[in-house]
């Protein structure tokens, strides 16, 4: 080969090294991940590390976890692991969000694997509880418990003896049959500790024997709602010792504390509070547990009695509260939707409140509300810009209700369930029926933009980051986890299954945008350009399709923001002008310019810079 040839090659070599790569991904429809997700937890996968263990008498590595089976749960004693394997379904799992996998028992003694369950159908309280003996573990499938024994495979049904039902009866997701709560294992291994809607369970790990802790709770609508770890290095609930239970009463909604002595849970206090963070001294017999309600602000009481009584409050947590308007209290109403469910909804007093005069008032929706009845509000600016604290201490009144759901019907569930509410909470006297808006963020922004399509009970609205286009949104990608939304429609909140292609009625029927032309409601509209949970273009689609039949509406867009305002100064004039509507809607007060002329872009940085000053001054 001559000297030219290989000045040649060279040429074409250093040509080649300069031509620029190309930035782009591939998208395939066989992927079991899309791209995006793939992207967002790249990072992740790339220092992903595998639960691998070491025998030190051996001196023996054993990778126990693989790319397919990434996650292993070991059980106590380190005998054996649950392994979980999602790989033949994780694609099906994307598009329809119902989630299954292959189950593995993994013997940590040799690092072998036997499958337990194929396609098993991980709902969302059901997922294996091992024993803190190591040798069994409980789970949930198709409506009832089971254990099984990890040492022999043997399997027993744990509920299929009591007449009870183990399917959540408040889950109204598309989801198959979903699990009541398992509180777990006693530390002896003996029992498990499950609840149906209402009574509490202490089953035997055999499921020969069955004793209700809790008697007929299900006529008092009692609930045990959560249990309390309170003792040192706690594997299990040792029932050699006191065990205690936050417990709601569904039908008022007071909340209190219970404690199990033996093979019954006796209420030690129940009312219109709120308790939680029990806790107990290592080395003393001291209790310490929080309490709070709609007036008062959550404070910290200690007592050295096991029965909580006789307790010392220690905090004062908001000393100058006083010196500020507060609401004047909750009143619980009980209403029947238009498909015939008997719902409750919570109405907060304004601090001025007098019997007999009625009150402007904001509805606030997402979906069930009330259990936070007696629950305290802060005064602040969080990220949907709605603060129930703020709202009562100017003289309106909060309207909170619960919202049931019917699968394909998302949208007219709502509207079934939040103006029966308004209409029960008009005739309690305390309501202004001409002066009454709604308001909701994401959920229940899109539940605010739907209701006003089909009602013309509210005189204003407010409407964040809201879902508007059923079919465009479907298929559209949730940006901050990298998921298509196909999913969260079917399986979760979205309830409409399957796909627009089979259902389209569903789908425009529950649409904001096919309704457009029926909104006579004035909207303050949010949506932020960054949101990765609901895409930008939703709302530029219905407030372009408002503008274009001149109705009333305002968007606001926070540059850079997400689903959720992050950015205190954000939150704050999203928070203030909010009210600013509000007044002028139901307080009669002066229209702010930016709703009634709008800002011209020009002049945005100046109006900004006179605002920030006339607040300051």
């Amino acid at each position: 080969m001559g000297k030219d040839s290989v000045s040649k090659k060279n040429t074409v070599a250093a040509k080649k090294d300069d031509i620029d790569k190309p930035d782009m991904i591939i998208w395939n429809w066989q992927d079991k991940r899309l791209q995006s997700e793939q992207e967002i937890q790249e990072k992740g996968d790339k220092s992903f590390s595998y639960l691998s263990e070491y025998q030190v008498a051996t001196k023996h590595f054993i990778q126990l976890a693989d790319s397919n089976m990434r996650t292993i749960h070991v059980a106590a004693k380190q005998l054996y692991g649950l392994g979980t394997d999602n790989t033949k379904y994780e694609l099906a799992d994307n598009l329809d969000g119902q989630s299954n996998t292959d189950i593995y028992l993994v013997d940590l003694k040799t690092g072998s694997r036997k499958l337990l369950f194929g396609k098993f159908y991980a709902t969302n309280n059901g997922g294996f509880q091992t024993s803190p003996n190591g040798k069994l573990a409980s789970y949930y499938l198709d409506g009832a418990y089971y254990t099984i024994n990890l040492e022999t495979g043997e399997k027993y049904n744990l509920t299929g003896k009591i007449n009870s039902s183990f399917v959540n009866e408040l889950d109204d997701h598309n989801v198959i049959k979903p699990a009541t709560d398992n509180y777990g294992w006693t530390a002896d291994s003996k029992y498990v500790l499950i609840k149906d809607n209402y009574v509490l369970w202490r089953i035997s790990a055999d499921g020969k024997s069955a004793v209700s802790l809790t008697g007929n709770w299900k006529a008092k609508k009692f609930d045990v709602v959560n249990r309390f770890s309170l003792y040192e290095n706690e594997k299990g609930a040792d029932l050699q010792k006191p065990q205690y239970f936050t417990v709601l009463d569904r039908n008022t909604k007071q909340t209190g504390i219970a404690r199990l002595d033996g093979i019954k849970i006796n209420i030690l206090f129940l009312d219109s509070n709120v308790y939680g963070n029990l806790t107990k001294a290592v080395n003393a017999p001291v209790y310490a547990y929080s309490k709070e309600n709609n007036e008062h602000s959550p404070e910290v009481f200690v007592t050295s009695v096991p029965d909580l009584s006789a307790a010392k409050q220690v905090t004062a947590n908001t000393p100058d509260q006083s010196k500020y308007a507060w609401s004047a209290g909750v009143k619980l109403i009980s209403y029947v939707s238009a498909n015939g469910d008997t719902l409750q909804a919570a109405l907060y007093l304004p601090s001025n409140y007098e019997p007999g005069k009625t009150y402007p008032t904001i509805t606030y929706i997402y979906e069930r509300l009330t259990d936070g009845l007696n629950s305290y509000a802060m005064p602040g600016f969080p990220g949907g810009g709605f603060n129930r604290a703020m709202y009562t201490s100017n003289g309106y009144a909060v309207l909170m209700p619960d919202i049931k759901y019917k699968i394909n019907d998302p949208g007219m569930s709502a509207v079934a369930c939040v103006v029966p509410a308004v209409k029960a909470a008009i005739a309690t006297g305390i309501v202004d029926e001409k002066r009454v808006a709604i308001h909701g963020h994401s959920w229940g922004g899109y539940q605010t933009s739907f209701l006003i399509t089909q009602t013309d009970i509210f005189k204003a609205a407010a409407a964040g980051a809201p879902l508007t286009d059923m079919i465009s949104m479907y298929s559209l990608i949730y940006g901050n986890a990298g998921i298509t939304n196909q999913s969260i429609f079917e399986a979760s909140q979205g309830r409409l299954t399957p796909g627009y292609w089979d259902n389209m009625e569903a789908f425009t029927r529950n649409s904001p945008v096919f309704h457009i032309k029926n909104v006579h409601t004035p909207l303050l509209l949010l949506h932020n350009d960054h949101d990765g949970a609901v895409n930008f273009t939703q709302g530029l689609e219905y407030y372009n399709g408002l503008r274009r039949l001149n109705k009333p509406v305002v968007m606001i867009t926070y540059k850079g923001e997400n689903h959720g305002i992050a950015k205190l100064p954000n939150r704050k004039d999203y928070a203030v002008r909010m009210m600013e509507y509000f007044d002028y809607m139901l307080k009669d007060k002066p229209a702010p310019g930016w709703w009634a002329k709008g800002v011209n872009h020009l002049d945005m940085e100046k109006y900004i810079e006179a605002r920030a000053f006339e607040e300051e001054n």
